[in-house]
């Protein structure tokens, strides 16, 4: 018999309260994690639905019809996750990235954008305000966020090939109307776009070749991404990961290559360029060579958990603090400590084949990637 799944209910409250220290240290933005990860990164996952049922995310026969997501009562709302972000701002995060589920399928987005796009980091700045999309909402979307203020977009692509595409996305979507969002991204300054491709062996690895053909000279980054086991409903196998490693030499193969340096600290994306100068290509090894060491990235759940790593089995509720009439000092305080004693690297332990075997991680979409 398979393994039994444990419904997605039974996991997202599994997270403590983090505790209010006695004394609330002030954040000086540089705050850093027991092995010196510094915060810089805050993913925020605006909802759990998504309308594609793609297998290594959200396959079929686990998030079926039946399937319950979290009620609206559940969702932080704009105004507390714009309250949390300004407190992450405040320790050191530069970056905010919208995720899901499919985040465009959150009702008034465009006005959660406006409102983060007002913060300011101490000196003044403004922050990195991005976004993770499956695309197939962009084309009727695009100039809106633009227009509230977001400033880039990533674009989930697994396949050029319409059937491939269709059967990945499992609602048989067609990949024509993902392009037509990239071109009205594009259109409404949403640039430079990337693509992210996630290559499953024998199931769209013969895409690899195709994709980075049509991407070159675009202007667009196209990235491919190891097959990586996050949650427990997506079947993951290692004989379905195709390394990085070898699908530079699929592209070496077409193309010469010269790899190029990270362009900020924690990056995981290894970057190379077209050495004819039409353009550049990432990938991303999180299977076979792990980047925990500079891992600086924390995830906000959709009813305010906060995850300090991919693969964690448990979060930290900051909604309880939120709802609870805590001070920003306090939520502050609380934050700080939580990072502070961070230590997570599972992909390290993974590949030394000493992860530990520990609770269910929670699932890609409901804290987003």
């Amino acid at each position: 018999m398979g393994e039994t799944i444990i419904p997605l209910a039974d996991l997202r409250y599994a997270a403590p309260v983090p505790l209010i220290p006695a004394t609330l240290t002030a954040p000086t933005g540089l705050l850093a994690d027991h092995l010196g990860r510094p915060l810089h990164d805050l993913r925020i996952s605006v909802t759990d639905r998504c309308n594609f049922r793609c297998s290594y995310c959200m396959p079929k026969e686990v998030f079926d019809r039946n399937h319950v997501f979290l009620p609206h009562a559940s969702l932080l709302s704009f105004e507390e996750i714009t309250r949390l972000a300004k407190i992450f701002v405040a320790h050191g995060v530069r970056k905010l990235r919208l995720t899901g589920g499919e985040p465009l399928l959150r009702k008034g987005l465009e006005t959660l954008i406006a409102m983060l796009a007002e913060l300011r980091t101490p000196e003044g700045l403004p922050l990195d305000l991005t976004l993770t999309t499956n695309a197939s909402l962009l084309a009727r979307k695009a100039r809106a966020l633009a227009d509230a203020g977001l400033k880039r977009i990533t674009v989930s692509l697994d396949a050029l090939d319409d059937t491939i595409f269709r059967r990945m996305n499992d609602v048989d979507f067609p990949v024509a109307d993902v392009l037509r969002g990239i071109d009205a991204a594009q259109a409404a300054g949403l640039g430079p776009i990337k693509l992210n491709m996630v290559v499953k062996r024998g199931t769209n690895d013969d895409q690899i070749v195709p994709m980075a053909r049509h991407f070159r000279g675009s202007g667009q980054v196209l990235r491919f991404i190891e097959y990586m086991d996050v949650g427990a409903s997506n079947g993951w196998r290692m004989d379905e990961v195709l390394p990085s490693a070898d699908v530079l030499k699929r592209l070496q193969a077409e193309w010469p290559l010269q790899a190029l340096e990270p362009t900020v600290e924690g990056e995981t994306a290894e970057r190379w360029a077209y050495a004819d100068g039409a353009g550049e290509i990432g990938l991303i090894s999180s299977v076979t060579r792990a980047f925990c060491h500079d891992c600086n990235r924390a995830r906000l759940s959709t009813e305010g958990k906060l995850f300090l790593c991919l693969f964690a089995s448990r979060g930290h509720d900051l909604r309880a603090l939120l709802r609870g009439g805590r001070s920003d000092e306090e939520i502050s305080a609380a934050l700080g400590a939580v990072w502070a004693a961070r230590d997570d690297r599972y992909s390290e332990l993974r590949g030394a084949a000493a992860a530990p075997a520990s609770e269910r991680r929670i699932e890609m979409h409901y804290i987003g990637g």
